[in-house]
């Protein structure tokens, strides 16, 4: 995900006391940042990230397993007043896998009332039915070299439209040409944002560029920004 450029990463902070049932305004988060969006078709922007606690996959490549475990309670308008002290329109929801914990989709919900745009970083594992229509949601489709294609929700598919993304995590040629027929098999929407990304360390980008120009996908290859300016270190 993305590294914090302007001053400390803001952790979340208790609102329970030890040993205490959460609050149903309440969810558990790892961290709230701000720093600039290095993926999707926000890529640049300054964004505040609120990154959610736990994750029910485990992805080879995962480089945020920070956020598995540990976190702290939050309530919802301690994230909107945490969010209100950055200037920024954009606000992105990740973790982890956010859509795990069932009060996400009201956080997003309020986020959009506060009239922020908001995006949701999320895999293909879980349902993004009930996720606000107006998030753009970064479906994260889970790769045979990830280790959890098999995790992959195929209907999630089906409630994709031209304001969300579809994403694949590019490891090797294989991830690619099973992407490939996967973009064959799917009728997507029009319009719909399809990204290829290549596995941080592992698939030379310029090779999965030679990939796409060669079989002239109508794609968009994407690197990720803030690993180009700041490395693999966590959310600062």
């Amino acid at each position: 995900m993305s590294q914090s450029i302007h001053g400390p990463v803001v952790p979340a902070a208790p609102s329970t006391e030890p040993g205490a049932a959460p609050r149903v305004d309440q969810l558990k988060l790892t961290e709230i940042f701000y720093s600039i969006q290095g993926e999707s078709r926000s890529m640049g922007k300054p964004t505040v990230f609120v990154r959610l606690t736990g994750c029910p996959l485990r992805c080879t490549y995962c480089d945020t397993a920070y956020a598995f475990h540990g976190g702290e309670w939050y309530t919802f308008d301690r994230i909107l007043d945490e969010v209100a002290s950055y200037n920024a329109g954009h606000v992105t929801v990740t973790g982890g896998e956010p859509l795990a914990q069932k009060r996400c989709v009201e956080l997003l919900e309020r986020l959009c009332d506060a009239g922020y745009d908001v995006s949701l970083e999320t895999s293909g594992a879980l349902d993004i039915g009930s996720v606000d229509s107006r998030v753009s949601r970064v479906l994260d489709l889970k790769t045979p070299a990830s280790g959890e294609s098999h995790r992959n929700l195929w209907s999630n598919l089906e409630l994709l439209t031209p304001h969300d993304q579809l994403k694949f995590v590019i490891c090797n040629r294989g991830d690619y040409d099973w992407a490939c027929s996967i973009l064959k098999a799917h009728t997507l929407p029009e319009g719909l944002e399809v990204l290829l990304s290549p596995s941080f360390g592992e698939q030379n980008v310029t090779e999965l560029a030679e990939w796409i120009l060669a079989d002239q996908l109508n794609v968009r290859l994407q690197m990720q920004l803030h690993k180009l300016l700041w490395g693999d270190e966590p959310g600062r």
